[in-house]
């Protein structure tokens, strides 16, 4: 198979929780260490930094890769989902894992993954360690795909782990309170490995340092011990948590005299995130004249941030185009959205995508007003059309949405 074919077998034959949802979700690691076993072990040939959390983890992630190859080390980045190539998910320095790399480890452990349904995330999870450890990497950013305990990436063992912040999402896998959430992505804390904590509150909190004290690791809280950040090129106000979070865990990374990173590579890493590694759809600025931005925030905790900041914008009139997953809690999210702006609403085109129509009779419940597109892509355009040189135009909702207008 070509690698056209390869990615359509896999998004279409194998369970992959960014399309379907519930049925992907696996509820132990035996096939991750299955995998593992039968690569040979790669991710135990890897040094690791873990990243976990709600939101932020793709930013932390990709931040603490630009630093280390301002450092001068060879570093592997492990993330998802993938805006709009599935080698995106892997890269060392910025650069993604090759077609060929890709069809080779499918094309040679396929009938081993159809013999035990492995699922997409545990086969790319496989393809990911096995690429980096061949390839020789200095370090690995690996990032949770969701929740930490039963994640495919749970089965290495870093030099520290990090998570960035505990909100409700994905409550119908992880729990639907904050604590049952902190404790699942706290199941990446390992025995005397220690942990840096992005943000916390009064129900987390105790979570993490009861898991913390359990294995005898020690944890740091960012929040608490930096108060100092530098300027990046990530510019939406939710990444001076995410600084922070990535300083302190350079911290942690110096004192075990393994890697050296300075000062300067922090300052430099920071201002060249988005060369250095790819990252996209974070607060990214489309356009100008109107200005455009798009935000893959999708949840409550990222949408409160992002909604605050759209208001400390200038502009006439704000439209929004606005789509979103089947399994999103809408009287939670919408009652975030400004009710002074005109919506444009649309469905992602994925399975999981939810009828534009039912996005806007529910947006209608609080007194958002808009019209529905066929497409994500009829409803931009629309947007662009109506609006005038002095408005903002804002996509966002999902992930979905933004990887379908870059």
């Amino acid at each position: 198979m070509n690698y056209q074919e390869i990615t359509n077998w896999m998004f279409n034959q194998l369970p992959m929780y960014q399309l379907q949802g519930a049925s992907a979700y696996k509820k132990d690691l035996t096939n991750a260490h299955l995998l593992a076993n039968h690569l040979g072990n790669p991710e135990q040939k890897l040094q690791c930094i873990h990243v976990a959390g709600t939101n932020g983890k793709g930013s932390t992630s990709h931040m603490l890769a630009s630093i280390l190859q301002e450092a001068g080390y060879k570093v592997g980045l492990y993330t998802s989902p993938h805006l709009r190539d599935y080698r995106e998910r892997i890269k060392i320095n910025g650069i993604e894992i090759s077609e060929e790399f890709v069809c080779d480890f499918i094309n040679t452990y396929k009938v081993f993954f159809e013999a035990n349904d492995m699922s997409f995330f545990e086969m790319t999870v496989g393809l990911a360690f096995d690429y980096f450890a061949k390839e020789k990497v200095d370090i690995a950013i690996i990032e949770v795909g969701m929740g930490g305990r039963l994640d495919a990436t749970n089965i290495i063992r870093p030099l520290v782990s990090v998570i960035t912040n505990i909100a409700l999402d994905h409550t119908q896998f992880l729990g639907n309170t904050l604590e049952a959430i902190a404790f699942e992505k706290a199941g990446i804390i390992k025995p005397e490995i220690p942990v840096v904590i992005g943000e916390y509150t009064t129900e987390t909190k105790p979570v993490f340092e009861t898991r913390a004290k359990e294995n005898n690791s020690e944890i740091y809280f960012s929040s608490e011990l930096i108060s100092q950040t530098y300027p990046s090129d990530l510019i939406g106000d939710y990444q001076e948590h995410n600084k922070k979070t990535v300083i302190q865990t350079l911290a942690v990374i110096n004192e075990q005299k393994q890697f050296q990173i300075t000062e300067a590579n922090i300052k430099s890493g920071l201002l060249h995130v988005i060369k250095n590694t790819g990252l996209e759809g974070r607060w990214q600025q489309l356009g100008e004249s109107p200005k455009i931005i798009c935000d893959t925030a999708h949840n409550k905790n990222g949408l409160e941030i992002v909604m605050k900041q759209i208001q400390k914008e200038k502009f006439d009139t704000l439209h929004i185009v606005l789509g979103v997953v089947n399994d999103k809690d809408l009287a939670e999210i919408l009652p975030l959205f400004p009710k002074n702006a005109i919506y444009y609403f649309c469905k992602p085109n994925i399975p999981r995508g939810l009828d534009a129509k039912m996005l806007q009779q529910k947006a209608s419940q609080f007194e958002l007003k808009g019209k529905v597109f066929d497409s994500v892509s009829d409803s931009y355009h629309q947007a662009l059309q109506n609006a005038s040189k002095s408005d903002f135009i804002y996509l966002g909702g999902s992930t979905f949405v933004v990887a379908e207008i870059l």
